[in-house]
């Protein structure tokens, strides 16, 4: 695992080498520092790489966040990284539901957060 940001309200690490996980509020205070971290670590993997977003450990949801998926997609997508898995909380299935993003979402899914004890 790798710490991307470490921030009191979110953090950005890397698991399992490919794996952009994001974990706590990911508010507007937090989305332009999220959004850069996960830009500059797409940018430095070799083309044609795999990854998958993590963000069932997003508490709330805002669309702050959505804006920095969104930012992440576009950033893999002109480097020619794939996106192999998106996994969103709860919370933010509802609102890429609302928001009618779905589609625009690679293979995506909810899933309740997971706890380290």
């Amino acid at each position: 695992m790798t710490v991307l940001l470490e921030r009191a309200d979110a953090r950005l690490e890397v698991c399992n080498e490919r794996t952009l996980k994001v974990d706590g509020e990911a508010d507007f205070d937090s989305a332009a520092s999220l959004a850069a971290k996960g830009r500059e670590w797409l940018l430095g993997l070799p083309r044609d790489t795999e990854v998958e977003f993590d963000l069932t450990g997003v508490d709330c949801a805002s669309s702050a966040v959505l804006s920095v998926l969104l930012e992440w997609l576009r950033s893999a997508q002109a480097h020619d990284i794939h996106i192999r898995h998106v996994t969103l909380s709860p919370p933010l299935v509802r609102l890429t539901t609302m928001a009618e993003l779905g589609p625009l979402l690679p293979d995506h899914e909810a899933r309740a957060p997971s706890r380290a004890s």
